[in-house]
């Protein structure tokens, strides 16, 4: 074989190991033991700070567990993530992952991949779905209790008051399996006490741009608002500039509980100006990985994973953030 043909050979070989990023650049695949499985990623987009450490935790983690990672943004369209899917069954990977951008609207894909054989792992948000074995397994948080845990806090906050308690919401993305569990958690509690009036409920995008956007158009509309839950940090850290350029103090004028735990909103709980943080942890990269060689071997897996979490008052923000990981 001639020289030349040996270099085109190792450029071809180089160029299959090229992955494309979670910015649209490119990033080099994992290598070691499990280097014969191939993962192609479908993530929601980069709308946040846990979102972020999310892609950070499953790019580590795939490179550490020696799989190749195809990975993809899809910008929080569900049109991208589909076409992203569909890519991943063209190139024929070991397994697919994703974190839905909204509930509804997967089984048609879903199941091109189950007729191609390969196998799908849902991570951080559910598909709603009477198929489920449309995908091996569900490695995510619990929302609902999310919801409740907030809910939890606000019950106890206001136990002794007697007159209306106005609440304001800052939804997550419309359609989304967070944004429809942590109102429905939420709601479940506070509807067990008339005084608890939502007085205004409106999708935030899980943005802190439009966090801020949609708080203002709050306080316009609305004489009094007691508590703000945002669902999560970052829409809460918007509506913190919009509360503060109003002229109020958030986290005593306006109580405000989120979710997440990110640094941001720990150390603004930390700071008081959140009142409680429920966490959702984004780390999911270590346990996605061990699923990923499990199902990839065809073994048995659990259909629903839950991660560990908890939830922060102020002081224990304090303690917990000099340790923060994300």
């Amino acid at each position: 074989m001639s020289r030349s043909r040996v270099a085109l050979l190792v450029a071809a070989v180089v160029g299959l190991t090229v992955l494309t990023g979670c910015g649209g650049g490119t990033a080099a695949s994992g290598s070691g033991g499990g280097g014969a499985i191939t993962l192609g990623f479908a993530q929601v987009g980069a709308e946040s700070g846990w979102r972020t450490a999310n892609t950070k935790s499953i790019q580590s983690s795939a490179k550490d567990a020696g799989i190749t990672l195809k990975f993809s943004d899809a910008q929080q369209k569900q049109a991208n993530q589909i076409q992203a899917i569909r890519s991943y069954i063209q190139q024929k990977v070991s397994v697919i992952a994703f974190s839905p951008v909204v509930e509804t609207g997967w089984d048609t894909v879903l199941k091109e991949a189950k007729t191609a054989g390969i196998p799908v792992i849902l991570t951080d948000r559910a598909v709603d779905s009477k198929d489920t074995t449309l995908y091996k397994s569900f490695l995510g948080s619990d929302f609902v209790n999310e919801g409740k845990e907030a809910g939890d806090w606000v019950a106890k906050q206001y136990a002794s008051a007697t007159g209306p308690v106005n609440i304001a919401v800052l939804e997550g993305t419309t359609g989304s399996a967070p944004a429809n569990d942590r109102s429905k958690g939420f709601n479940d509690v506070i509807k067990a006490d008339s005084k608890f009036k939502v007085v205004a409920s409106q999708d935030g995008d899980f943005t802190r741009a439009q966090g801020k956007q949609v708080m203002e158009s709050f306080l316009k509309s609305q004489s009094k608002i007691d508590v703000l839950f945002a669902q999560n940090d970052d829409m809460g850290l918007g509506a913190l500039d919009a509360i503060q350029a109003a002229g109020l103090t958030p986290g005593k004028d306006i109580k405000i509980v989120t979710v997440d735990a990110t640094h941001d909103g720990m150390q603004a709980l930390a700071d008081g100006k959140f009142n409680y943080v429920v966490e959702c942890n984004p780390l999911l990269g270590p346990q996605l990985m061990d699923l990923v060689k499990k199902v990839a071997a065809g073994q048995s897996v659990p259909n629903r994973i839950l991660t560990k979490e908890t939830a922060f008052d102020q002081d224990a923000a304090k303690a917990a953030l000099p340790s923060r990981q994300y």
